[in-house]
């Protein structure tokens, strides 16, 4: 294959959700800015699928320092506290952004932001709208992004990155709707590709959400930390079939739902008396799986979440997307309650990266989900939107002062990638068929519940899909190829870093774990794997 364009610009944004629009939106006040979309913008990806909030500090009784500590403690103290004070300190500055380029958020009597509880945090932080924030955010972002001169290629996806004789990322390949080939040269990139848990059979991902960033990233030379950290939301739609793993947001819980298992029995009481349904994600996951595994669970596998005792009134005004999606599937949760489990939901590793968004790779920056250390080993929800807005504005900020780029393009490189794509049409198997198996694979052997054995079989089958020779039909399945491709690299990353670490932490859980550690004490650190090294860091403990 031959390069069918070039587009140049001084910052390339790869992804167009919440961190992707908000670093164009920054970049564009220092330059030129290319951003780049796999789906069309606005219809893709998590942040317009998120309905929970967004977590800023905006009342006196609150505090950014109860934030930071309720993040931290809810991370298991894995976050990497400069990131995590960065996250805290900014949301209300970025919130502030939103409202002031017309986001419509819900309000109090006296026009204040209204804020509501979310799981781990000691006072009702996480500002809304209904429950549907992400999708009145990224209106905003993009109504915004509308004023400035950013160029947005649409339905384009990029396959790899393009680095110059230094070493430094100098923009990327990628394939438009007609699997023609695109090249992007850039002085700085912007990696805001979003999630991966596409790679797990039941997952509230969008189909968009198949890691590409992560594996673009790897394969570029990056370092990745924390892969292993994958929260499963605790509830996802049960049923019909094809709606298993859709979201049901955790503002259900915030605004008063109640878990039960078959008996009927508010079972949380067991796993966590004190906060109970407002626990932490990672505890109330595990909290419905063991009442599953344990025979107190539904007959579709799953537990109920129970509204029937709020105000009719009160379920139509604040989850009306709950009370739609419920109704579609034939069931009125004004009157009777909805059947969840837990899903994949958020990847809280990624590229390592510093308070400015540089990651280990010069010319490469990354914010949002694709990023790791915000989040530590389990996310609050509602910090997500926030990372989005926080992280995206540095990302773009810093990535526009990044001076021109100097070092030479090796033509080399852009031959590799298009043989690659030309290698798909000489393939032999669907990618549809190592998707599906890839997907069994990781839900069935690397979820909620992990031990190595099971690890070490995932990830020799992982490998063994990963060496298929992938066949596209014609240009226009090239993508399915690559993304292919991606998830094996993915998943890959995952049940590495899942090896590595040997504790219980956050929301990794190994059965076989014979470390017993207290997060806040723990010896262990962050994973970290690349194309030159992989391991466990070590942090000094006080006696």
């Amino acid at each position: 294959m031959h390069v069918d364009e070039i587009v140049d610009a001084h910052v390339l944004v790869v992804g167009s959700g919440g961190a992707g629009v908000r670093a164009a939106i920054e970049a564009s006040r220092y330059g030129d800015v290319v951003m780049v979309s796999k789906t069309i913008a606005g219809k893709g990806g998590c942040t317009t699928m998120a309905e929970g909030g967004y977590n800023a500090v905006l009342r006196d009784r609150d505090s950014v320092d109860v934030h930071r500590e309720d993040t931290l403690k809810g991370g298991a103290y894995l976050n990497d506290p400069a990131l995590a004070d960065a996250l805290v300190r900014e949301a209300p500055e970025r919130m502030a952004d939103l409202v002031r380029w017309g986001a419509v958020f819900d309000v109090t009597e006296d026009r204040q932001v209204a804020q509501r509880p979310f799981g781990g945090q000691r006072f009702p932080r996480t500002c809304y709208a209904g429950d549907r924030t992400g999708h009145e955010m990224i209106m905003t972002l993009l109504d915004r992004l509308d004023a400035t001169d950013t160029h947005l290629y649409q339905e384009v996806s990029v396959v790899d990155f393009i680095k110059d004789e230094n070493g430094a990322v100098a923009g990327a390949i990628a394939l438009d709707r007609d699997g023609d080939v695109v090249f992007f040269r850039s002085d700085a990139t912007v990696l805001a590709t979003g999630g991966g848990t596409q790679v797990y059979d039941i997952s509230t991902n969008s189909a968009a959400g198949t890691g590409d960033g992560f594996a673009m990233a790897y394969r570029a030379g990056a370092e990745l930390i924390d892969m292993e950290m994958v929260q499963f939301h605790p509830t996802g739609a049960v049923y019909p079939y094809d709606a298993r793993g859709r979201l049901v947001t955790e503002a259900v819980r915030g605004e008063g739902g109640l878990l039960l298992n078959a008996r009927r029995e508010r079972f949380m009481k067991r796993y966590d008396p004190e906060r109970m349904e407002l626990s932490t994600r990672d505890v109330v996951a595990r909290a419905i799986a063991t009442e599953v595994l344990e025979g107190r669970g539904t007959s579709r596998g799953g537990v109920y979440l129970d509204v029937t005792h709020l105000p009719a009134e009160t379920i139509e005004a604040r989850l009306p997307v709950m009370l739609e999606q419920f109704l579609a599937y034939g069931v009125d949760i004004r009157r009777e309650p909805m059947e969840v489990a837990p899903t994949a939901h958020h990847i809280m590793g990624g590229l390592r990266i510093t308070p400015e968004c540089r990651t280990t790779i010069p010319g490469l920056f990354a914010c949002g989900e694709v990023a790791g250390g915000v989040h530590g080993a389990n996310r609050l929800g509602g910090n997500a939107l926030a990372d989005t807005q926080v992280f995206g504005k540095r990302a773009g900020e810093f990535a526009g002062k990044a001076p021109a780029r100097s070092g030479r393009i090796d033509p080399a490189r852009i031959d590799e990638v298009t043989r690659m794509l030309d290698g798909f049409f000489e393939g032999a198997i669907s990618p549809v068929d190592v998707r599906k198996d890839l997907k069994l694979t990781m839900w069935n052997q690397a979820g909620i519940f992990r031990n190595a054995p099971d690890l070490r079989t995932a990830l020799g089958h992982v490998r063994r899909l990963a060496d298929k020779r992938l066949c596209a039909a014609s240009t226009a399945n090239l993508l399915e190829c690559c993304t292919v491709r991606n998830m094996c690299t993915t998943a890959s990353l995952i049940v590495r870093c899942a090896l590595l670490r040997p504790e219980n932490r956050g929301a990794h859980v190994r059965l076989d774990a014979d470390v017993a550690t207290d997060p806040a004490t723990s010896p262990f650190s962050h994973t970290y794997v690349s194309l030159t090294r992989e391991g466990i860091e070590r942090r000094e403990v006080a006696a």
